[in-house]
């Protein structure tokens, strides 16, 4: 699920971007095979963005394989972490939503619903009417109610066409859109609808789709030798009737726009360069979302004078040094074993630790299934979305392409508290320290009981870094 929740979001982003690049600077142009173009590239590098990932480093990265588990007792579902953590916080936001989720489970299967309804109709038309084989071709004669059309490689139109006025001009025009092929554009952006319902730059683009459908084959008919005035009057008699969906056909709400067209002046060739916004729009997007996060290596801009010094006291340990240098020991030192707290001293930023008491006398007993089994607060949906707000995909081990599930057991004592917290089956030290960090520091459940007293019970996590 967050895979999906990640694809609809990067791929909704991106087409809601090309969308309005093309609404803003290339609508109102004639290079109407351009846009065509950008519009069918915009969509097929949206599907595929979410797909892409380009490592910054040239080295190449350390994948681990899935790691084989015994089955544990008290096995929580796996919690996903991503490794882009605007992806990884908007879908938790998502997965946490159910009745977000539901909703657009809903918008999902009333949109295919309405899109089999539709196949299933001109199917029908199909049946129900007579037809022919033409070159290149099939024509299907249908009820007089019917307005022509055209689906794929047939041509449906009203069995008295000869008394249309201009039938000629109108299967010329609809040929056209058989020959250039706009049915499979319009169900391309059907079948992404279906997800993408609930973005109304995807209905806007769908419009500009067709909308430069119109223009294409305007233009082929007038420059076959029909002149604009004849054309025009053919499009105004022919506005009434039912529209059938994904079908290229008449439409009254497009007549304004494709008049103006006809006539307005060819647009200058420097009016290209504006194609260099989608251009840009796609390099910025595979920045954000296929290329990982750049970071200078830990060893870089090191100098011999980066000194740290280490004090044993009665209550823990204090450590100095160069700030930066105390920041890399603070993020590898609270992986819940110790409390880092910075202090200031004579002028210097120094360090002082103290073991955490978050382990268990090894007398008490530790049970496994108890009559009343511990709960988090608000439940095992909101413990993982705890740990998947809480817990950052190390920026180390997304540098070095580091990737894998951390098993991690821990304890829930007797007053709640989180004990006991251990990796017994880890990936990479990077990742290990963060998953204990994390688990180490759970706010407190309501403990487990058993004959009426609180006990002691072990839990154990799966957390899952998935680099994207």
């Amino acid at each position: 699920m967050n895979s999906l929740v990640n694809f609809l979001l990067e791929s909704g982003i991106s087409l809601s971007l090309f969308a309005l690049a093309f609404l803003l600077f290339l609508r109102k142009e004639t290079f109407f095979r351009t846009n065509r173009l950008f519009l069918l590239l915009s969509v097929t590098f949206s599907l595929l963005l979410p797909l892409v990932a380009i490592p910054v480093y040239t080295a190449v990265p350390t994948t681990l394989p899935e790691i084989t588990v015994t089955p544990y007792r008290n096995l929580l579902e796996t919690v996903i972490i991503s490794s882009h953590k605007i992806s990884g916080t908007v879908e938790s936001f998502v997965l946490s939503s159910r009745l977000l989720v539901m909703l657009w489970l809903a918008g999902v299967v009333v949109m295919t619903l309405i899109f089999i309804f539709r196949i299933v109709q001109i199917v029908l038309i199909v049946r129900k009417s007579k037809t022919e084989d033409r070159a290149g071709y099939r024509l299907v004669l249908t009820g007089k109610e019917n307005p022509p059309f055209s689906f794929m490689h047939s041509l449906f139109i009203p069995e008295n066409h000869t008394e249309i006025p201009g039938y000629d001009r109108i299967i010329r025009h609809e040929l056209e859109h058989i020959r250039q092929g706009h049915t499979f554009d319009i169900l391309l952006l059907d079948i992404l609808l279906i997800f993408q319902w609930f973005n109304p730059l995807i209905w806007l683009l769908k419009r500009a789709v067709r909308e430069n459908h119109e223009y294409l084959v305007d233009r082929a008919v007038i420059d076959s030798g029909v002149t604009p005035e004849e054309y025009k009057e053919i499009l105004i008699s022919q506005v009434a009737g039912i529209p059938v969906y994904a079908a290229s056909h008449f439409n009254y709400s497009l007549l304004k726009n494709r008049f103006t067209m006809m006539t307005r002046i060819p647009s200058k060739k420097m009016a290209r360069a504006k194609i260099v916004a989608g251009i840009l729009i796609a390099l910025a997007l595979v920045v954000v979302f296929a290329c990982e996060q750049k970071k200078k290596s830990p060893d870089q801009g090191a100098t011999p004078n980066d000194t740290v010094s280490l004090q044993k006291l009665d209550t823990g340990f204090v450590i100095s040094g160069n700030p930066e240098e105390l920041q890399k020991i603070s993020e590898l030192l609270q992986s819940g074993e110790f409390e880092v707290a910075p202090e200031t001293k004579n002028g210097s930023t120094i360090l002082v630790l103290k073991e955490k008491e978050n382990t268990l006398p090894e007398t008490d007993e530790i049970f496994v299934i108890v009559e009343k089994m511990p709960e988090f607060p608000g439940g095992e949906r909101e413990l993982r979305n705890y740990i998947a707000k809480a817990i950052d995909y190390p920026k180390p081990a997304v540098e070095k392409g580091i990737q894998g599930k951390v098993y991690v057991t821990f304890v829930v004592a007797k007053d709640g508290s989180v004990k006991n917290a251990k990796v017994v089956r880890g990936v990479d030290p990077i990742l290990d320290k963060e998953a204990i960090r994390v688990v180490s520091n759970l706010p407190k459940w309501t403990p487990g009981e058993q004959r009426g007293k609180k006990v002691n019970v072990s839990y154990t996590v799966p957390i899952s870094f998935v680099l994207q």
